[in-house]
């Protein structure tokens, strides 16, 4: 297979070469269009539904999953972490073996790279804990860890812990030495917790600025000393909802666009119209103006945000440049996640996972093509 565009990295036109790695990449001596870029494939680490399915449902079918899965990759994505968020211990073990069981199963199953577990080891109180039913938040517990683990049939590659709990520095130490990314999120620790986690080994925050109280201290507070600490990275869902310009903008200055991810955090009614969905069970309303927030009291239940958006949204809302936008959909995430083959960029020997888009006069972008693994999943 063949491809070219625009480089985002180098600005330099490429042609490419691939079939499941990418072969050769050459300069192009004849451009093509002149508003047409090609960059790695689009990672997102966090997606708890999409497409009207939820991915927190242990029956949801795999025939849908593999439908959502498409509408992805209309956007760019190539690889993503389906998300399950805080639940009972049968819910959660039984929507990770159904996502397991459909991954292995599916055609376009590859491009689940593997899980995320938001929660349950996550803050209680009201605020921190968004979204999440507080019935089922729990202390950290390796055991619980191991039998979800056993569930996803060792898929768990990433987790979302608070470091408030007890002994949090020890279990996220095992959890690091097994191979599992750690993410501080949904938590009030302090900066003396949160140093713990991150010398035990968290390197990401989860969804930074959200899953927060409404009103905090000036100084100190849980989010100032997470986007002090350079040992972490940062994940952020650019919606123009959850977050807005002036601390999007603070919070990259202070990651520096190296440790700065996009997510979607999208939930079921991600690429849907306006209505009434529900999230791991808990009913929700998608709104006109894109925010999903729950129907019971109004807070917001992840998002109906797409990838290509949000690397358009984050080019205008931070004023980052293109080439910055796409690395935190593609080379950062893929280190953070620990997806394989996919840390270096548009180079020989990765996966060909390639993103063909337009950049439209409004400085947005538009999706062509896209290719998971040298075969053409979108265009």
């Amino acid at each position: 297979m063949k491809c070219n565009g625009i480089d985002t990295a180098s600005g330099n036109h490429l042609g490419l070469s691939f079939s499941e790695v990418i072969e050769s990449v050459e300069d192009v001596l004849a451009p093509g269009e002149p508003s047409v870029y090609v960059a790695p494939g689009f990672i997102d680490l966090q997606v708890n539904g999409f497409s009207g399915v939820d991915y927190n449902e242990p029956d949801a079918p795999h025939e849908e999953i593999a439908r959502s899965i498409h509408v992805m990759f209309s956007a760019g994505v190539t690889r993503f972490f389906p998300t399950v968020i805080t639940g009972s211990p049968d819910r959660m073990a039984g929507a990770l073996r159904n996502l397991a069981a459909a991954r292995e199963r599916l055609p376009e199953g590859a491009a689940m790279e593997a899980f995320h577990v938001e929660g349950p080891f996550i803050s209680p109180e009201d605020g921190p804990r968004g979204a999440h039913p507080r019935e089922w938040v729990r202390a950290p517990d390796l055991d619980e860890f191991h039998r979800l683990q056993v569930a996803a049939e060792g898929l768990i590659r990433l987790i979302t812990v608070s470091p408030e709990w007890p002994d949090s520095a020890r279990f996220i130490e095992q959890l690091v030495r097994e191979g599992v990314t750690v993410s501080i999120g949904h938590t009030k620790a302090d900066a003396r917790q949160i140093d713990e986690a991150v010398s035990a080994g968290a390197t990401l925050s989860t969804h930074l600025g959200n899953g927060a109280h409404a009103v905090l201290s000036r100084h100190p507070n849980y989010i100032f000393d997470q986007l002090a600490e350079d040992r972490l990275a940062a994940s952020f869902i650019v919606d123009g909802i959850h977050l807005g310009h002036a601390f999007l903008q603070t919070a990259i200055r202070a990651k520096g666009a190296e440790r700065t991810i996009l997510v979607t955090d999208a939930v079921q009614p991600a690429g849907c119209a306006p209505g009434f969905y529900a999230m791991a069970g808990l009913p929700v309303e998608l709104s006109p103006d894109g925010s999903v927030r729950l129907r019971e009291n109004g807070r917001l239940a992840g998002s109906a945000l797409m990838m290509d958006r949000a690397i358009s949204n984050v080019m205008k809302m931070a004023g980052v440049s293109l080439r910055d936008a796409i690395t935190m959909a593609t080379r950062n995430p893929a280190r953070i996640g620990r997806v394989a083959s996919r840390m270096r960029g548009l180079a020989p020997g990765e996966r060909a996972d390639i993103v063909r888009f337009r950049r439209e006069e409004d400085g947005s972008i538009r999706v062509i093509e896209t290719w998971m693994g040298g075969r053409r999943v979108f265009g």
